[in-house]
């Protein structure tokens, strides 16, 4: 290790915009769902029949599956 600044090599700085940046998690399922019938985001997910998945849009009361 060098003992003072005068003995490292200056380096090109490199601005922080030009860095490769980390790559975004996936969003989770449910930001992304929308009742297809108003395009709503306020969508809960409930149980179906047989134990099966449904879903049901909160604004406009739509529910599919």
């Amino acid at each position: 290790m060098p003992a003072s600044r005068e003995q490292v090599p200056d380096l090109p700085v490199t601005p922080a915009a030009s860095r490769p940046s980390r790559p975004t998690p996936p969003l989770a399922p449910f930001s992304v769902l929308g009742c297809p019938s108003c395009s709503s985001s306020q969508v809960a997910q409930v149980l179906g029949d047989n134990g099966g998945v449904s879903y049901g849009c909160t604004a406009c009361g739509h529910s599919w599956s």
